[in-house]
């Protein structure tokens, strides 16, 4: 149901899905069309690697801290632009835990929640891809297609999604169909 009055509803988009599949390229779409920040977890958490301590406590954590210190700061993040009557883009690695925070942030907060999931069918086109690319992060690392071939391996979709992009399909297309997601939100 579309509002009548006042400014438009803030809207939280989370795209998510394993390193690879497109997941920071469509958050720029997203964040284009919507003239909304994109907050990604890995540029979050490349902010706390030069601490030797921070990084000591995250992986003293059991299980390891670094995921869910990184969703905590993005959801803290997303939760003050929504505030501030902005929408917002997530951009990471989203397991079911995480999915559900975010979802609970914007509904505590008033926000439409929006999950767009990327993936890459073609097992060598993602490989090519992970090889490929260079993000050039400040004190971040690039993933190799070892650790990723291991997470395709236990990466469970995260459905329902309310929109499955596939990185074998072109960018254009891609985008395409986010915006229409986006402008029908």
């Amino acid at each position: 149901m579309a509002r009548t009055s006042g400014p438009p509803q803030p809207i939280l988009v989370l795209i998510t899905g394993l390193p690879g599949t497109g997941k920071s390229t469509m958050a720029e779409q997203a964040a284009a069309f919507l003239g909304a920040p994109v907050l990604a977890h890995d540029w979050a958490m490349s902010g706390l690697r030069p601490y030797e301590a921070v990084q000591k406590a995250l992986d003293s954590m059991v299980p390891s801290g670094h995921q869910p210190v990184g969703w905590s700061i993005l959801n803290a993040l997303a939760r003050a632009q929504i505030r501030s009557g902005s929408s917002v883009i997530l951009d990471g690695v989203a397991r079911t835990a995480d999915v559900e925070r975010c979802r609970e942030v914007a509904n505590q907060e008033g926000a439409r929640f929006l999950t767009v999931l990327t993936e890459c069918t073609d097992v060598d086109t993602h490989r090519i891809r992970i090889e490929s690319r260079q993000r050039l992060i400040p004190d971040w690392y690039e993933l190799d297609w070892d650790r990723v071939k291991r997470s395709r391996s236990t990466w469970r979709t995260l459905l329902p999604a309310d929109l499955i992009l596939q990185a074998t399909e072109s960018i254009e297309a891609n985008g395409q169909l986010l915006a229409e997601l986006l402008r029908d939100a």
